[in-house]
């Protein structure tokens, strides 16, 4: 049974409806046919092989982030190496399971010392074996501490000169301080003379020690009305010792000197008593040993142990007629005190005992007179009181008191001179730029005697001491003090001795020195009416062969000005010597 007439019509129908567009395009197509060239893009089975990338339905658009992984990779060049195309052509990692991450990490960028939000450990700095460890800081906000510079021997220096290293061997990293991972070495400290004594260590001990051999000529050396000359010798040791502790101190210093002259004196002046001794050798002698205890850092306990050997001085109404030498006296004594700290206040002060003994006189008949009348003990206290107003300038108020009691209630006169007396002055301390430094006061000084007849000595007091570096060269210092002595003057309560001294330091050349210095005092004897002033000019020309050895010249002129009739003198010094130190 064949197929219906109407099924047959239809699919001719679906047939004629296909093949009319294929023969009206065979139609339009006048051009020859060309096969398509085969590349290799079109076996590229990557996303994009047949597109270019900005032409993609999917590609990122602007202001999504995109992810390093989702980036087109760049197609091979098929010039270049086998080798580098393996590499080119290596697929991307795989982007399954990894927590995507956007934008920059955590604390990214911060320093070793910088805030880490994440509070993750820092990470110290590796240090080489021996080498320092660097500070901490001390807090937030703390600059940190600055890089350790590389030091060698000696004090540092920018741009050394040629002839430092010229045709010079070579120095060793280790001895040259250099080597990475070498401790440091203590810098050397910077030494100010270059022909200063260098001294021994003795355990923890520096000591330095001098001697000084002088012989010269003076023209009056007892200071008479008449000048009477003579050769003179002077031997001069000292000796200097210092601790070098982390805390604590202790400091021994002692200077004499021993002063002999070949010819004697006359024992007769005009048919009179001579006012000098015959023989006029004369020793003096200063020494002080000082101590300090660091409880803490603000408290400190001091001490003092004191000595003084001497004579009168020659041209003095104290000394006596007749006398074959001078009466050596020594006086001796000791202080015990603290200094206390609060902040920029200081607190210091001291209890003092001290005595002062004399020798017998020996006359020139033969005879001894005992000098017992004028030995006595002296015991006071002092303290200061000082506020550091700013670095270098520390104003005080310093009082003192004291009780002198003699071994005789009576001097060789008949006068008590058992007294209590003391002083009060205010003044200050310097050190503007290592230029100024010292201190210097004013106050005064008042002394009443047991002896209703011996009326209070007193009157104005100077104290100070200050140094002036006027340059690299010159260095200017001044003194000035102020005393009260006993003195036997049958009524005269005591002598007020006021000082003042100015020296000049010039150095020429570091091994040449000249030394210019003028002192002016006055000797007041109350109650008496007596009145001596003294002048001293001295000049020195210090020329220094070495370390150890220096040459020494002396030039000096003193007058001796008294409102007494006869007592006034002068006297003119000239001396040469040699000094050797360690």
């Amino acid at each position: 049974m064949g197929p219906s007439p109407g099924t047959g019509r239809s699919k001719r129908a679906h047939f004629l409806r296909a093949a009319l567009p294929c023969l009206a395009l065979t139609a339009l197509g006048s051009g020859p046919v060309a096969a398509q060239s085969l590349t290799p893009d079109l076996f590229n089975p990557n996303r994009g092989g047949f597109a270019a990338p900005e032409t993609l339905p999917t590609r990122r658009t602007a202001g999504v982030p995109q992810a390093p992984s989702d980036a087109l990779p760049a197609l091979p060049d098929p010039n270049a190496d086998p080798r580098t195309r393996q590499q080119q052509q290596a697929p991307a990692p795989s982007r399954v399971g990894q927590v995507p991450t956007y934008g920059l990490p955590a604390a990214n960028g911060a320093s070793g010392s910088g805030y880490d939000s994440l509070n993750r450990k820092r990470q110290q700095p590796k240090l080489y074996p021996g080498q320092a460890k660097p500070k901490r800081p001390l807090g937030p906000g703390s600059a940190p501490p600055p890089a350790t510079p590389v030091t060698t021997l000696g004090p540092p220096r920018i741009a050394p000169p040629p002839s430092e290293t010229a045709h010079k061997p070579p120095v060793a990293p280790a001895m040259a301080g250099n080597v990475p991972g070498q401790p440091l070495r203590r810098r050397l400290k910077v030494d100010d003379d270059a022909f200063g004594a260098v001294g021994d260590y003795a355990g923890s001990f520096l000591i330095k020690g001098g001697l000084e051999l002088s012989t010269g000529y003076d023209t009056n050396p007892a200071r008479l009305s008449k000048p009477v000359g003579s050769p003179v010798i002077v031997v001069a040791p000292d000796l200097l010792v210092q601790s070098d502790w982390e805390r604590h101190a202790l400091v021994a210093d002692l200077r004499g000197s021993f002063s002999a002259y070949t010819n004697n004196m006359p024992a007769t002046i005009d048919g009179f008593a001579s006012p000098s001794p015959v023989d006029i050798n004369r020793p003096d002698f200063t020494g002080h040993v000082d101590g300090r205890l660091d409880v803490d850092r603000d408290l400190k306990l001091t001490s003092q142990l004191r000595l003084r050997v001497a004579t009168d001085n020659p041209g003095s109404p104290n000394v006596q007629a007749g006398l074959q030498k001078y009466p050596i006296y020594a006086s001796y004594g000791t202080t015990l005190g603290f200094d206390q700290t609060f902040n920029r206040f200081q607190v210091a002060a001291g209890a003092t005992i001290d005595r002062t003994a004399y020798t017998d006189s020996k006359l020139t008949d033969g005879s001894t007179f005992s000098n017992n009348d004028r030995d006595f003990n002296q015991y006071g206290g002092v303290g200061r009181f000082s506020y550091e107003l700013k670095p270098g300038l520390k104003p005080f108020v310093e009082i003192e008191g004291d009780t002198r009691v003699h071994d005789q209630p009576a001097d060789r006169n008949g006068y008590f001179r058992d007294s209590n007396g003391g002083y009060a002055k205010v003044g200050s301390s310097f050190e503007f730029s290592r230029i100024l430094t010292g201190e210097v006061s004013i106050g005064y000084a008042a002394r009443n005697y047991v002896d209703p007849r011996l009326s209070q000595l007193s009157g104005f007091l100077t104290a100070g001491s200050l140094i002036w570096n006027a340059s690299g060269l010159t260095t200017v210092k001044f003194f000035t003090d102020t005393q009260i002595n006993e003195t036997t003057v049958p009524g005269s309560s005591g002598v007020l001795v006021h000082t003042y001294a100015a020296e000049v330091d010039h150095d020429f050349r570091r091994w040449l020195t000249a030394v210019g210095k003028f002192t002016y005092g006055t000797y007041d004897y109350q109650n008496q009416g007596r009145n001596d002033k003294t002048y001293s000019l001295e000049g020195n020309l210090i020329y220094k062969l070495n370390r150890n050895i220096w040459i020494k010249g002396t030039l000096r002129h003193d007058i001796l000005d008294s409102n007494q009739p006869g007592s006034s003198s002068q006297g003119t010094v000239v001396m040469v010597g040699v000094r050797l130190q360690n």
